[in-house]
């Protein structure tokens, strides 16, 4: 968050399988990068997480009074 308020976001993850390439499971991804041939894709299941960002705005500026990480492991 900038000194005037302003809540800055690049990339706050995403909500799914943690250990993956976009929910598919990793080593598929690399078989077809490394091979050059397609290959079915399969989704990854392990280590799900969900991962957001919370920001308080002020409702009458619209500045950020805060900003805060989420990154909720998420459990069978």
């Amino acid at each position: 968050m900038t000194p005037s308020g302003t809540a800055i976001q690049t990339d706050a993850g995403m909500t799914g399988p943690y250990d993956s390439v976009l929910g598919v499971r990793k080593d598929l991804i690399l078989k077809t990068m490394i091979t050059q041939m397609p290959v079915r894709h399969e989704l990854a299941k392990d280590d799900v997480r969900f991962c957001a960002l919370l920001i308080d705005a002020d409702p009458d500026s619209g500045r950020a009074l805060s900003v805060e990480r989420i990154c909720h492991r998420l459990t069978d």
